[in-house]
């Protein structure tokens, strides 16, 4: 047997000549022997983190602690456990991150770097109050770290506490004016609370203008898409370099990964394609009202159809009914990204289509490691999803149809057509209710917009003041989305000479009822640069015609789709002026609006705009044509 002065002295040769996994196994062999010596546990575990076995690591410090409760042993050890909560947190365990922290917090109860790490892993577990609390005490022991802030500013923004959302990332850019992303969360939130005035750097347009300079220069800034689609102003060029740079900031580092991972779909003889729908929101959302029964149309004879999904089971009838839609239903909440995509690649789907985009619980990840040989970009992002810096496009495909998307070069990827972009279910209208219940005035004209705040911008709240200027006895009925904006549109109406009376605010409640309100209303007024989407068939469903400005970015086009779709081009406006007009033209031609009711009655009923069977077939036209393009390619 080897002596244990042999062993350490192997071990020291192995590290002098750059060995150090050699080293590490003499170490350990020694140390079974002498389980207890300090100088042995001390180089199995500086080794360890040399070597990243943090895990290990972090079990011989525990052991040296246990023995030498010395601040220099605790210091080794929250190197350890912060180096594995890194590690953790990098690639989705985000419960091996908090436990890390919250271990590393017992030896430095006041680290604000600790606290901060352990803010960030109680939020991305749904741990909001108790993130809250960490990013306090983080701040409380360096108050000049403006990520905390802008941090704490995201997790209060989730929990509906806009005002201190943002306050922090107003803090946040007192200290570093650099913060980008810090800038476009503060100007989102602004947004959502209509909250349009200020004065220099301080006022919205200004920063909106900063923003879209950022876009235009820095490909750093790395600014938020889905937000940046809400922004007056923003073209569809800029769209695409928006989502271009937040793919470079934050997934190109993910392409090595992606081959290392080797995912590679090998076709078996089958006679079905594989189609994965990948999403957060099999839910009570609005995305599952628009492809509830589109799924449930699915051609089961060509075609197997799979789900993979990271959001909340919420318990409803809505995700019930979704959960029995598809062929397999796969809960992936608990699978990092690289573990999803392995999942995905090896059930063998054929094309992923992607649900989420760049919206809220995005994991484009799973998408970024390439687990389908096909991947489509559709639905719950209204645009580009962006590419990366030698030019290959994240997805490969983008579902559009002329209206939406008439022109290539505004997307990364390929264009797919459909003959309407949006799928839709069929609803129910069973609540019947009267205007009464609703604070809504008998005689009265009802102008409404149910889209949420964020979308309402200075120019469309102008001019739907001077219509009800226009319009004696007429009301503006709009969705209560949060009380900072009903104050702050309520402000803005008296300051346009309007009473604030006038602006009714439905609070939100169950979607049947919500539907069924919306009959007591005349006309839909949409909102420009981001239109009305679901909101838009919700509204048309409901018989409640809408009346849009259509833009030139794809979040500006959505709702002209479906009016052209279903024969109401007349409903389109190509400037705020004729929308203004002719919004005047309907309130004040009670004949008119009549009979406009009453087209879009039998349009609905004419149309295929509801036909969740038609819109199946012309999806499953495409997957058809684009995997025999596919394995045409992969022949030559």
């Amino acid at each position: 047997m080897i002596d244990v002065n042999t062993l350490i002295e192997d071990a020291q040769k192995a590290q002098s000549q750059g060995n150090d996994p050699l080293a590490l196994d003499y170490f350990h062999q020694a140390l079974v022997r002498y389980p207890n010596e300090t100088n042995l546990l001390i180089a199995c575990g500086n080794l360890c983190v040399k070597l990243q076995h943090f895990e290990k690591a972090i079990t011989h410090f525990r052991h040296l602690f246990s023995l030498n409760p010395s601040p220099q042993v605790a210091q080794a050890l929250c190197y350890a456990l912060q180096s594995l909560g890194n590690q953790a947190a990098a690639s989705g365990r985000d419960h091996v991150s908090e436990a890390c922290f919250t271990e590393a917090l017992k030896y430095a109860p006041s680290h604000a770097i600790y606290l901060y790490n352990l803010g960030n892993a109680q939020r991305n577990l749904g741990k909001l109050t108790d993130a809250v609390n960490s990013f306090k005490q983080s701040i409380a022991s360096n108050p000049d770290d403006a990520d905390v802030y802008n941090n704490l500013g995201n997790v209060q923004r989730e929990l509906g506490q806009l005002d201190f959302a943002i306050a922090n990332y107003r803090k946040a850019l007192t200290i570093n004016h650099h913060l980008h992303h810090s800038l476009m969360h503060l100007v989102h939130q602004r947004q959502h609370i209509c909250d349009w005035r200020g004065e220099g750097e301080h006022d919205l347009q200004a920063q909106i203008l900063a923003i879209r300079a950022l876009v235009n220069s820095n490909p750093h800034a790395a600014i938020a898409p889905f937000a940046f689609l809400a922004l007056p102003g923003t073209t569809a060029a800029e769209q695409k370099l928006c989502a271009n740079h937040y793919v470079a900031q934050h997934y190109q580092s993910l392409v090595k990964q992606r081959h290392q991972l080797l995912l590679a779909n090998k076709k078996t003889v089958q006679t079905r394609l594989k189609i994965g729908y990948l999403s957060a929101d099999f839910r009570l959302h609005p995305l599952a009202f628009l492809i509830t029964e589109l799924i449930e149309n699915h051609d089961r004879a060509q075609f197997e159809i799979l789900a993979y999904s990271y959001g909340a089971e919420d318990q409803t009838a809505v995700r019930g009914r979704l959960v029995n839609a598809f062929d397999a239903f796969v809960d992936i909440r608990g699978l990092n990204d690289a573990e999803a995509a392995t999942k995905i690649n090896q059930d063998g789907v054929d094309i992923l289509v992607d649900l989420t985009g760049y919206t809220q619980s995005s994991r484009t990840g799973i998408a970024v490691l390439k687990p389908a040989p096909i991947q489509i970009n559709w639905l719950g992002f209204p645009g580009t999803m962006g590419a990366f810096s030698d030019g290959t496009p994240l997805f490969d495909y983008i579902l559009v149809d002329e209206i939406v998307g008439p022109e290539d070069d505004a997307f990364s990827e390929k264009r797919l057509l459909l003959p309407c972009y949006q799928p839709n279910s069929r609803r129910v209208l069973s609540t019947i209710t009267t205007k009464n219940d609703h604070h809504l005035p008998d005689d009265g004209f009802v102008f409404c917009c149910f889209n949420q705040s964020f979308k309402i911008t200075p120019a469309i709240f102008a001019v739907w003041m001077r219509l009800l200027a226009k319009v004696p006895n007429s009301v503006l009925w709009l969705l209560a989305c949060n009380p900072w904006a009903k104050a702050n549109l309520e402000k803005e109406a008296e300051l346009a000479g309007i009473d604030q009376t006038r602006l009714i605010f439905a609070e939100r409640t169950a979607s049947e009822a919500h539907l069924a309100r919306q009959q007591h209303a005349d006309l839909f007024l949409d909102t420009l640069p981001y239109n009305a989407h679901t909101t838009a068939s919700d509204a048309l469903s409901a018989g409640l015609p809408v009346l849009t400005c259509m833009g030139d970015t794809f979040s500006a086009r959505v709702a002209a789709s479906l009016l052209t779709h279903i024969g109401l081009p007349q409903l389109v406006c190509h400037s705020l002026i004729d929308y203004e007009n002719k919004a005047l033209e309907y309130a004040q031609n009670p004949i008119l609006m009549a009979a406009l009711k009453n087209d879009l009655k039998d349009k609905i009923n004419q149309s295929d705009l509801l036909n969740a069977k038609k819109f199946a077939q012309s999806l499953e036209h495409q997957y058809l044509t684009i995997w025999q393009t596919h394995q045409q390619t992969t022949i030559n």
